[in-house]
């Protein structure tokens, strides 16, 4: 069925308040691990992954026009930005991947999907600051869930209150649940948060003090914490995020998550062009809380790459 319009969200939302962003909690133990070394290990890590991503996806492509070395005088907070940008707007239907780091600052890993393809998109997100890490890593649904109006007790609206849209938003859910947001993926986060020291959990779906569009945008898994900078906490960071980026690249170059004829491509690709612009807003309050107005804002446009997904076939 067809996913929501911005309208509709609009609707669902609106007896509801709004929160606004917050930078990073401060410190509560700080760790003892070099955050330069911290962010150098995982822009190795994800160089590998990007290259391994790119040697399974041959239509994976480079956009220099839309990547910055570290050398080209992009800086946040005074700090070299490294941004290399890529697509696939052939059969993988790749709209955007963004491989982003801030020298001792941020390590970040964008990837969204095309209206061809039903596999989530990929946020990873580590920023350092005053000795901590907080690390933020989404599996992202395609079709709208509802998971905005889920309590904190992870319960649902019924069809008493949504009506017949309650079982087109379950079985969005269930569609998920199926294919990706599996025993496998849960067990993974939950068993890798349960070994990190010191972990402080952030507000998620259903908890006060979430930015509206933090709401419309999070997926059902998002991991958000904070912990002390550690070499422990820092390797642990490092294995998740690899072992999901290799669950994302098996779903993507899987088959059976490609477009069925007769799937109703328009919508899709208007329900991700609408839900890619909330993504930058949700990011932009993220970079401005931590790099100020105009580093952040910079920053976040260059990391969130085209808004308009038409490029990737989604508008024919």
């Amino acid at each position: 069925s067809a996913a929501p319009s911005f309208e509709e969200y609009l609707k669902q939302r609106a007896n509801e308040g709004t929160t606004a962003a917050t930078a990073p909690p401060k410190p509560i133990a700080e760790g003892d691990f070099d955050a330069t070394a911290a962010i150098s290990a995982m822009e190795t890590s994800q160089t590998k992954t990007v290259g391994d991503i790119a040697a399974a996806i041959p239509d994976l492509a480079p956009k220099p026009d839309q990547s910055y070395a570290k050398n080209d005088g992009f800086t946040a907070m005074d700090k070299a930005v490294s941004l290399q940008a890529s697509d696939a707007p052939g059969p993988a239907n790749v709209a955007w991947i963004s491989d982003l780091s801030v020298d001792g600052a941020l390590s970040s890993l964008t990837i969204f999907n095309g209206p061809l393809s039903d596999v989530p998109h990929l946020i990873q997100r580590c920023f350092i600051n005053e000795g901590m890490l907080h690390f933020f890593l989404d599996v992202r649904p395609r079709a709208y869930g509802a998971h905005d109006l889920r309590d904190a007790d992870g319960n649902y609206l019924g069809p008493e209150t949504l009506g017949r849209k309650a079982f087109e938003y379950s079985g969005a859910r269930k569609d998920y649940d199926t294919k990706f947001g599996t025993e496998e993926l849960i067990s993974l986060l939950d068993d890798t948060v349960a070994k990190l020291e010191g972990v402080t959990k952030n507000p998620g779906l259903g908890d006060e003090g979430l930015s509206e569009l933090e709401k419309v945008t999070l997926g059902p898994l998002a991991v958000d914490i904070s912990m002390p900078l550690t070499s422990d906490n820092v390797d642990a960071i490092i294995g998740l995020r690899e072992k999901v980026a290799s669950m994302w690249l098996g779903w993507a170059t899987d088959d059976s998550h490609a477009h069925r004829p007769g799937a109703p491509v328009n919508s899709q690709y208007v329900y991700d062009t609408k839900y890619r612009q909330n993504c930058y807003g949700a990011l932009l309050d993220k970079y401005v809380g931590y790099f100020g107005q105009a580093d952040g804002a910079k920053l976040a446009a260059a990391d969130s790459g085209p808004l308009d997904e038409a490029y990737v076939g989604g508008g024919s």
